[in-house]
This record gives C-alpha cells, structure tokens and sequence, in this order.
C-alpha cells in the first residue's frame, strides 16, 4: 500500500470527544472478531467529532464492513437530536494496520462524502490505535486527531 500523504503542518487537527472516542473502541472489540463500524456526529466546518452511533456490520465479516439502512436512520435521528450532521464513518481491523485497505478507498470514492473523516482502529496489537483520514479519489491523506472534553 502506498504511504498516506503526511498531514500538513498548518492543518489543524481533527477534535474527537473522548466519550465518542471510548464507545468507539468499546464497539470495536464487542463486534470482534468482525470488523465493527458506526457513524460519526459533528461538524465538517471545523473538524470535530462529538459523537458516534454504533452500527450493525451487516455484512458479519472480518475483512469488510457495511452499514444497513436501520444504522444510517438511527444514527441520523440521533445526530440530528444533538444538532450536529454526519460527518463520516469508524471501522475496525482485527488483524490488520489502522490504515485503509483497497476496498474502504474504494467504498469511500463518492463524490457526495466528500470532506468525510474515515477512522480506523486497528485491533491487531495489545492496545487498539486510532488513525484518521480523509480519502479523495485514490489519494489517502493522514490527519492528527486530538481528542478533547474530561
């Protein structure tokens, strides 16, 4: 796989709540040894993330991940009840880096997503690692993620 492009200097980093940040993993090893996924509430305008929706990987499959139709009306109620919009999508790995495969680019080249974060825990070491990325056709681009509240 190609290396991300590095994130730029004078890129702010993307702010995740910590609380989100924790259902986040907490999702991650109950849905093991499939990979889990779930939506992320926030704003684009100014990259922050402050909440996330747990959703059913139906494709039960340790190698790639859907959201069905009952985890996209869920998380929209719920996002909009905190006036905040879809902004992208978590996904775990079990057994692979937090770095995005040949299927999450191509699933993520639509134009309608454009300026979605996609994160990614990867499962695969002792402790789950986080990463970020904003994916633009086939260029992945890395972003530092800062997480915030406590």
């Amino acid at each position: 796989m190609p290396d991300p492009v590095p994130a730029l200097a004078h890129t702010p980093p993307v702010r995740l709540d910590i609380e989100a940040y924790e259902h986040m993993i907490a999702h991650a090893y109950d849905g093991y040894p499939f990979e889990a996924c779930g939506l992320l509430g926030g704003s684009l305008a100014d990259a922050t993330i402050v909440a996330f929706a747990p959703c059913r990987n139906i494709d039960e499959s340790a190698r790639t991940y859907s959201i069905g139709p009952d985890g996209w009306r869920d998380a929209e109620a719920a996002f909009d009840a905190l006036g905040v919009e879809v902004v992208g999508v978590v996904h775990s790995h079990t057994h692979t880096d937090a770095y995005p495969s040949p299927t999450d680019i191509d699933k993520a080249d639509n134009p309608l997503l454009e300026g979605w974060r996609y994160l990614i825990v990867s499962l695969r070491d002792t402790d789950p690692v986080l990463r970020c990325y904003l994916l633009d056709g086939r260029t992945v681009v890395e972003e530092v993620v800062e997480l915030t509240g406590r």
